[in-house]
């Protein structure tokens, strides 16, 4: 029995769903992508699709409709693979078990996917439906968003006709996106040497942080667990006699991380274990009750390891404690929103090497350069490498745009109120499909969902009725 068939907009919550069954994480889009062709070969609509698993489906306009200009409709196939430290979920195997929850969809220890298979679901009820009136519709489905927009990177723009695109990848419900920042990932490699020690050897996790999506939630000052382990352990340093033998934490370096482990060689293993309480109390005491989930556990052992000599541990110590971190700068043109940031997701060490990946912001391009600059030095300083991957454009706002009045007066009709129009401080791939296609006029939109790239993300079920029957009456002005 399907859980959301008794959910309205049911012909939304249907196709999402669905695609809940299929795994889709990014990089594994082959399947979502073949469910996405069979269903336009299952109603007889022309599609493409290409070699990174991007999915085209064009559908003709309905009666008065016939030579309107195409809408796009756009969103992402794959999504962000969080679980929680005790879930026996696998995402390559496993559909995800959907809840309804005090008024949301959410998901069974995992994260939902309603970024981005809200979007998805959306088109596919246009595509399918008998009685929306609507132009010409063009469908895009990108692969791999969530990690670099490989999707958006490699799709081939020239099929497509239209110019007005509608990107449903938006969770604030009555806020419309005109623009984004840029970004990349910077991942900073730093070797260390090591030698054979024996003894007390303190095994420290900080875990059950919120976590969230390091642009969007950012600026909310959420704990990070990377940098929280590198203030305990530089506090540990300064202290007593320590010897790094690992740390890590985080698995994606677009989600604030929520756990991190690092493993020491203690001179004093009971004073260790007593600084690492203090700390606890004293991270409580800083978040105010806002990382209610927080805690640090310790574990000692004796044994004889392989760890980093002095010299290393400094090394790394210093780079995962002082490395920039956080907000950098606040737009001066669009007061209060974040301009520039960081995010230090992912920390993990090897026999040979530390790597960490950054993943850096920014609405202003010699921000993005300044940032990656300011890694590349500190890099240097400690004898290790920084190199950049998985850069993408800004979506610079349109000030002639043609479609972002039409979206602004339906919602104001709709809802009685004027929209929220600003840019985000997020990777949206309007900047990549402009950029091949330099006459497109976009906006973003979509329905209330929390903490996205968590495994406490969820769906506003009012707010997806809403969103859909604001982009029925969308559709319909778009003649």
């Amino acid at each position: 029995m399907a859980v959301l068939e008794q959910l309205k907009p049911q012909e939304v919550f249907h196709f999402f769903e669905e695609l809940c069954k299929i795994p889709h994480g990014t990089f594994d889009t082959k399947r979502i992508s073949d469910y996405c062709v069979e269903f336009a070969k299952e109603r007889g609509l022309e599609f493409i699709q290409d070699d990174a698993n991007n999915v085209i489906i064009r559908k003709p306009g309905t009666a008065g409709y016939e030579d309107s200009e195409p809408v796009i409709i756009q969103g992402h196939l794959d999504m962000v693979c969080e679980k929680t430290e005790d879930s026996t979920h696998n995402f390559d195997t496993d559909g995800l078990e959907l809840l309804i929850e005090d008024g949301y969809v959410t998901a069974k220890d995992t994260t939902l996917g309603g970024d981005d298979g809200i979007a998805i679901a959306f088109a596919m009820a246009v595509l399918d439906s008998k009685d929306i009136p609507h132009p010409p519709i063009e469908a895009i489905f990108t692969t791999d968003e969530e990690v670099g927009m490989g999707g958006a990177t490699a799709i081939d723009m020239s099929p497509i006709k239209g110019k007005m695109l509608l990107n449903l990848d938006s969770d604030n419900e009555g806020v419309i996106v005109a623009g984004c920042s840029g970004g990349y990932v910077d991942t900073v490699t730093i070797p260390v040497e090591r030698e054979e020690r024996q003894g007390s050897v303190v095994t420290i996790q900080v875990k059950g942080l919120r976590g969230g999506h390091s642009g969007l939630e950012i600026h909310e000052q959420r704990g990070n667990s990377n940098k929280m382990m590198g203030r305990l352990l530089n506090h540990l340093n300064l202290n007593t006699d320590i010897a790094l033998v690992a740390v890590d934490g985080g698995t994606k370096d677009n989600v604030i991380t929520s756990m991190t482990t690092a493993k020491v060689v203690a001179a004093d293993a009971d004073a260790v274990v007593e600084m690492v309480k203090a700390m606890e109390a004293n991270w409580f005491q800083e978040f105010a009750g806002e990382e209610p989930g927080l805690t640090v556990i310790t574990e000692v052992s004796d044994e004889t390891v392989q760890a980093m000599t002095k010299a290393a541990t400094q090394k790394i110590i210093h780079f995962v404690y002082n490395s920039p971190y956080g907000v950098q700068e606040y737009s001066r043109a669009l007061k209060g929103l974040v301009e520039t940031s960081l995010n230090c997701g992912v920390v993990a060490t090897s026999e040979t090497d530390v790597k960490a990946l950054l993943y850096v912001r920014s609405s202003v391009n010699s921000k993005l350069d300044e940032m990656h600059e300011a890694l590349c030095a500190f890099a240097d300083i400690l004898g290790g490498t920084c190199v950049k991957d998985n850069e993408y454009p800004a979506w610079m706002y349109k000030h002639d745009s043609k479609i972002r009045p039409l979206v602004i007066d339906t919602y104001k009709e709709m809802f009685g109120e004027e929209p929220i129009v600003n840019t985000v401080h997020a990777g949206l791939e309007c900047g990549l499909l402009s950029g091949k296609k330099p006459d497109l006029d976009c906006v973003s939109y979509g329905p209330e969902m929390l903490d996205i790239h968590s495994v406490a993300e969820r769906l506003n079920i009012e707010s997806t009725q809403r969103m859909w029957e604001f982009t029925k009456e969308l559709l319909k002005r778009c003649k």
